[in-house]
């Protein structure tokens, strides 16, 4: 029940707290509707749009399971943590938020001074492109011309200049054109470089990990995500499997991590010793597969590299829209590739959790919904019933 207070109960109100948490700072006002009633309200208010980041949910997907006719009665669970809840919708608002508070603590940069400048596959971009703002920092973000218009809009809506580079250089040449940038900017440009940033699998370390190991209350045992700067699924296992250098104990040192990438770019799978399978260049999986092994990534921690073309990908995406999922591509990626783990033998018995990266509306002009829009665009107005007389309305008779 909510309670409506008088104006002349507003000076009653009382233990007015400001909580400052790790990632968080919150407002809360507790208050009763006057002194004969003991019934009161919390108030919990973010201070800022950044403070909205993280603690997303996690959703059980074991229709995905069945879906593709895998056993799941021996016990075998799918769930994915979905990221796509994030203020600006993707798990790349945890690495925005990291960058720039990391900076700022180590005095990198000034609001109203500093240029901030990244490449950028799109939803870094977003997430650097929204803190600035809120922050005061102008943003200019190089990427690849194949990154979707959406992805643009969005950009340039939140303020940020965009820059695009040639689709056959991938990440490597909008990184190129990002260091152009800063060395034309006079000391005034710095680069938050999230491809090498320990701040990038340090929020996932002290945030992404916590919350799963928390909402599976432990029981995860394979965990997969697929891999564009390596800052999520490096991060994730160095708090779980442990990590001494960074201050993690071991909570389960058996945690068996999957990195996920384009099959049409298998440079993780290379760099893990493994071979690639098929032509290799280009690939529709935007946010993963950068063309590059990002430096960020550990290597160590990763036991399994699964790779997923991208018509298999759109597939699943396809799926995960019907199961009333608004995903992006790369969702579906990781989602094929965690529910061929599921379908192993020894997957029996294990909860396996994923990454949902981004939501799925800012895709619309990629070609994974080619078909489908081309149905939207072809669809006619119907007549109506009496008494509205159709004529009014471009039709030909009074019924249509």
């Amino acid at each position: 029940m909510l309670l409506k207070l008088p104006l002349s109960s507003i000076g009653r109100l009382n233990n007015n707290i400001i909580q400052k948490t790790r990632s968080t700072t919150f407002i809360q006002s507790l208050f009763c509707a006057n002194e004969s009633h003991t019934t009161c309200r919390s108030l919990n208010i973010a201070a800022r749009p950044s403070d909205l980041i993280g603690n997303t949910p996690l959703i059980d997907l074991s229709n995905i399971l069945t879906n593709h006719g895998i056993d799941a009665s021996k016990g075998t669970k799918l769930v994915g943590k979905l990221e796509s809840l994030g203020p600006c919708s993707s798990v790349k608002d945890r690495l925005g938020r990291s960058l720039i508070d990391e900076a700022e603590q180590a005095g990198l940069i000034t609001p109203g001074k500093t240029t901030l400048v990244e490449p950028t596959s799109g939803n870094t971009g977003i997430a650097l492109a929204f803190i600035a703002r809120e922050r005061g920092y102008k943003c200019i973000l190089t990427m690849p011309e194949s990154m979707s218009i959406e992805r643009r809009v969005m950009l340039m809506s939140l303020g940020a200049e965009v820059v695009l580079t040639p689709k056959e250089t991938a990440v490597p040449g909008a990184l190129a054109k990002a260091h152009e940038i800063v060395d034309s900017l006079n000391g005034d440009g710095y680069m938050l470089q999230q491809f090498e940033n320990p701040a990038n699998p340090k929020v996932h370390r002290e945030t992404t990990g916590p919350e799963i190991w928390r909402d599976t209350d432990g029981l995860i045992d394979i965990f997969v995500s697929g891999c564009g700067t390596g800052g999520t699924v490096t991060g994730v296992s160095q708090f779980i499997k442990g990590s001494e250098e960074h201050g993690c104990p071991p909570l389960k040192s058996d945690l068996w991590t999957v990195a996920v990438e384009p099959q049409e770019q298998m440079l993780i799978t290379e760099a893990k010793g493994g071979e690639k399978v098929g032509p290799q260049g280009p690939h529709r999986i935007q946010g993963m597969g950068p063309g590059l092994v990002p430096k960020v990534l550990d290597l160590d921690y990763i036991d399994e590299v699964v790779a997923i073309h991208s018509d298999e990908a759109t597939d699943f995406s396809h799926e995960l829209w019907m199961e009333g999922l608004p995903v992006g591509i790369s969702s579906g990626a990781i989602v094929a590739a965690a529910a061929k783990i599921c379908a192993r033998p020894e997957s029996a018995g294990k909860m396996v959790c994923c990454i949902i990266p981004s939501f799925g509306e800012r895709y619309f002009t990629h070609p994974m919904f080619t078909d489908v829009k081309a149905k939207a665009e072809a669809l006619a107005k119907q007549p109506l019933p009496e008494p509205f007389d159709n004529t009014a309305y471009g039709f030909a008779t009074t019924r249509g």
